[in-house]
């Protein structure tokens, strides 16, 4: 799997990525289509739109931090997304 790092990609084509996923932005943080903050499903933090990750594959929308990687390769490690 190769990872492209999305960390210093313009705000503008996050947001395109973003919306590709179903998601937008709002001021500094991830939403989804109802507008409600996205919030990390491992941590329980709201997903900074600068610190955001995303897994190839995945739709998935992390906070990008060892705690969240490390759970979600402990839950989708080998597994079809």
């Amino acid at each position: 799997m190769e990872l492209v790092s999305i960390k210093s990609m313009p705000k503008e084509y996050k947001l395109l990525i973003l919306k590709e996923f179903g998601y937008g932005i709002s001021g500094d943080y991830v939403i989804d289509n109802d507008g409600k903050r996205v919030k990390d499903r491992y941590v329980g933090v709201d997903v900074n739109v600068s610190n955001m990750l995303i897994f190839p594959g995945s739709t998935i929308i992390l906070d990008n931090n060892p705690l969240s990687i490390a759970a979600y390769l402990d839950e989708y490690e080998g597994k079809d997304l």
